[in-house]
């Protein structure tokens, strides 16, 4: 197994300890699974920006409409985009980051209708070009099972952290550029998949929105690091998109987590077990004990609580579907 070429540089540890950090906040503040309100928005926006930096021109919108199964007039291919994106990041749970057959299975559900090949490796030379330049020409068809394999090897062996891996990965897989089309949407899909089976936060990140936002750089670190030979500005780039998506996250989570987010979310911290107001106060500190009375209040009354003893000594339980 081949080490895709790379450094550490004080730059990559600084954030890589400044996003350890952001997820410390995020699980404290109960965000690694955001409030469904939240998933949801965060979803459309990934799947717009993603397939905006490709060049759809479907609105977030007309996504939102697609989602919830409405007609929508635009152009096929772009609707096509859209559902195919949907499916995908609908399965995300399903695949494996570590298996290049989740990988191609991925690559087919996101590509389907829109190529021939969707799900195959290519079987063609391949190069990049924007504007009347050829910014990338990826390696020969010939070598691509090889290099993928190796690629697949170093995720499952390695012992580096896995923030650099997954930007590792999305760097050599661009490189690589393995299937006639789909690469830049797989990179960045993957990415998403490599981390949210580390942190389960990355699964509702809209990171393709702030990659939209700085798409010239995002292609400039692309290209720095191919006349490098190494991806540690790659690296760089994608972890500073990282911290950022986390601040973000943290910057609107008091605005989005209303008291029945904090009601669902809690379930999953009891599971059958009863609990005081005291036990959810411990878990949210930032909300005042008259705010948990109001939250579990309203809980008993809409029949999602079952509440046991008096004020002073009530405990609640969550009733479960019989």
């Amino acid at each position: 197994m081949a080490q895709p070429p790379f450094e550490i540089s004080s730059f990559i540890l600084k954030k890589i300890a400044s996003i350890a950090e952001k997820l410390g906040e995020v699980n404290s503040a109960h965000l690694h699974k955001p409030p469904p309100e939240l998933r949801k928005r965060n979803r459309i926006r990934t799947i717009g920006a993603t397939l905006a930096i490709e060049g759809n021109t479907l609105t977030e919108e007309q996504i939102t409409a697609l989602l919830e199964n409405k007609r929508v007039v635009g152009p096929q291919k772009d609707i096509q985009e859209v559902l195919n994106a949907i499916k995908v990041y609908e399965e995300l749970k399903r695949l494996d980051p570590l298996k290049i057959r989740s990988f191609l299975k991925a690559h087919a559900m996101l590509m389907t209708s829109l190529i021939p090949t969707a799900g195959k490796l290519r079987t063609e030379a391949v190069g990049i070009v924007r504007g009347s330049e050829v910014a990338h020409l990826a390696p020969p068809a010939w070598n691509v099972q090889h290099l993928m394999t190796e690629l697949f090897g170093y995720l499952k062996k390695t012992g580096d952290h896995v923030l650099i891996k997954s930007c590792v990965f999305h760097y050599e897989m661009e490189f690589i550029h393995p299937f006639m089309d789909g690469n830049g949407r797989m990179g960045r899909l993957w990415q998403t998949l490599i981390l949210m089976n580390e942190y389960p936060v990355f699964e509702f990140l809209p990171l393709e929105t702030i990659v939209k936002k700085k798409q010239e750089l995002y292609y400039g670190a692309l290209a720095e690091s191919d006349r490098a030979g190494s991806s540690t500005r790659f690296i760089e780039f994608m972890l500073e998109v990282v911290e950022e998506a986390l601040a973000d996250l943290l910057s609107m989570q008091s605005r989005v987590m209303k008291s029945v987010d904090r009601v669902e979310y809690f379930k999953s911290v009891v599971g059958e077990n009863g609990f005081s107001r005291q036990d959810y106060l411990r878990h949210f500190r930032q909300i005042s004990p008259v705010t948990a009375s109001r939250d579990l209040a309203e809980a008993v009354a809409s029949g999602i609580l079952e509440r046991l003893g008096d004020k002073r000594t009530a405990t609640y339980k969550y009733h479960h579907p019989s």
